[in-house]
This record gives C-alpha cells, structure tokens and sequence, in this order.
C-alpha cells in the first residue's frame, strides 16, 4: 500500500480529462501530490503564506482576476512572483475563460509553471478538480484478480494461479456480464469505499492459456467493459479439498478488508463438473437480495423455528 501518492500527469492528458485550454505548457507534465485545491486570495491581498501548500493546484477566479487588474503592471508582477516563489506549484487555472495576464505568463514563464483555463465557473471548476484529485491521489493496492460487473454487483474473484478465473470471467462475458480488469486488479479507496480498475496498458486485455491475449472490447464491443466498479463482493476460487468444510447455510458472511474497509469474502470450491459461472451469478443476485434486507438462511432458520 502506498503512503502519499504522487502522479505527474502529461499536460495534454490532464487538459483533456478537466476539459481546460493550455495557455502555457510550462515544463509539459503536471505534477500532483495534494487533493486539495488553493484559491490564493489571502496570498496575493497580503502576502500570507503560513499555511500555503505549494503542493495544491491554483485556480484563479473573477475575484482574483479583477484584485490583480486593480494593479500596475510591476505590481501584479510582484503579487504573482511571490506566489510562484514559494514551491514548485503543480499548475495554474483560470476560470471563466478569464484572458491570461500578461505578467501572469511572464512570471509563470520564469518557473515553468504551467497554465490553463476553463469555461467554467470557479465553484464548478474547483469540484471538478476535487473529484479528479480524489481518484487520481487516493491510496491503492495491486490485487492478483479478475474483476467483473455480475448483475450490476462488483465481483472480484481471487485464487491462486491455474485455478480457473480467467476461464470463468469469459464464460461471465459472453453471459452479458462485464470486465473491469484481468490479473492485475488496481484497488483504490475513495470516500471510504473500494473501487477497483486496470493499469491502463493492460485494460480490455485478458490471458487466457492455450489461446494468448484477447481484447475484450475488440472482441465482444464496449458493452463488455467497464473503466472502474466498487468492489462488493470478494469471491475465492481454490480447488476443492478433500474432508475440508465449506458453507452449507451462508449465515454469516466472512469479511476482508483493504484500508480498513470490510468487505464480504466468498470461498468456493472448484471441481470438474462445477459450473462456476452459474453459481457467481447466484452469488451476485443472493448479494443483491441480501442489500435489499432478504435472507434466505434466516427465513429457513426461522421456518424451522417456527414448527
């Protein structure tokens, strides 16, 4: 698991993904390490930097915009450069599609700070970049896995190498049901829940012995994929093992966790003859009758209760 992340991010790609203009390219990535995000009004009106993060992206609003123009030119220099000078700042953004000063370039030019600018209004802009950061910075692991969408419930199957999650995964595909990532499962918690992705280079991709590499997407359309899925459910593969005792009632659900979030762990035994993609969508539709406050277990216990 990761402490605090940092990502650089190339600029065309960070442009794209917020919808922004490249007014100045500055040194072509942006480097982003803080979820937050700084409007510097305190900074640029009265030099106050006690608790400034040059870590955080800037947005300059009408506020800030107009506070400069009240300035000479030397003047908004000065405002500008002293904010520059206090860290390597990850970039500057204005909003409102508000005309880039020209000291504000000249200054930025000096740090190769990069520049942007968005149609949209600063609160909007600010949530945006938010939600960004908060995916892009939140802390993650790397899971040996198949990851799928089974009845609109993220599954994430486990199990030792062999043992059969690729194969079922398929099977799971051409069922309708869609892939997030095969063998490598990125795991990130973002507002206290589990999402998991694929490393970009290997998404849509999946291995299966015998036949090599296949694209999903290529190969059965983009209603086959997904980008990213919460992960509900953790179900196990492992070869079935002779005298061991497997659940039989499903009255109590064993958990694992990541970044102290529980979240409910399945252990299911694989032999020949077993149709594994079947019994994971049982699994998918059980889960989802049992969010909805349904139990079958409790209502046999309790059938036999009653007699």
């Amino acid at each position: 698991m990761n402490g605090q992340v940092t990502q650089s991010v190339m600029l065309d790609k960070f442009a794209y993904d917020l919808k922004l203009e490249i007014v100045y390219t500055g040194r072509g990535v942006v480097t982003l390490s803080s979820m937050s995000v700084e409007r510097p009004g305190l900074q640029l009106a009265g030099g106050f930097f006690d608790y400034f993060d040059p870590r955080r992206v800037i947005v300059l609003g009408l506020s800030e915009y107009e506070y400069l123009r009240t300035f000479t030119s030397q003047e908004r220099k000065e405002k500008i450069g002293s904010l520059l000078e206090h860290g390597e700042l990850p970039c500057i953004i204005l909003s409102r599609d508000l005309p880039a000063l020209p000291e504000l370039v000249e200054t930025a030019k000096g740090f190769s700070c990069p520049i942007f600018r968005s149609p949209k209004i600063t609160t909007d802009l600010m949530s945006d970049l938010y939600i960004y950061l908060n995916r892009l910075l939140a802390p993650s692991v790397t899971e040996h896995g198949v990851l799928m969408e089974v009845f609109g419930v993220g599954i994430l199957l486990t199990g030792k190498s062999g043992v059969g999650k690729s194969e079922t995964a398929m099977e799971l595909i051409k069922r309708g049901h869609r892939l997030i990532a095969d063998d490598n499962v990125i795991i990130k918690e973002i507002a206290n829940e589990l999402y998991g992705t694929a490393p970009e280079i290997i998404r849509y991709f999946m291995e299966l012995r015998g036949i090599g590499i296949i694209n999903v997407k290529s190969m059965y359309g983009s209603g086959s994929v997904l980008d990213e899925k919460m992960i509900q459910l953790i179900i196990q593969l492992e070869n079935w093992q002779q005298g061991k005792e497997y659940d039989r009632i499903g009255d109590e659900m064993s958990t694992t966790s990541y970044f102290g979030i529980s979240v409910g762990l399945l252990t299911i035994p694989v032999s020949p003859g077993r149709n594994l993609a079947i019994i994971i969508e049982v699994a998918a539709r059980n889960f989802r009758l049992k969010s909805m406050g349904y139990d079958a277990s409790e209502e046999l216990i309790t059938r036999s209760i009653g007699r």
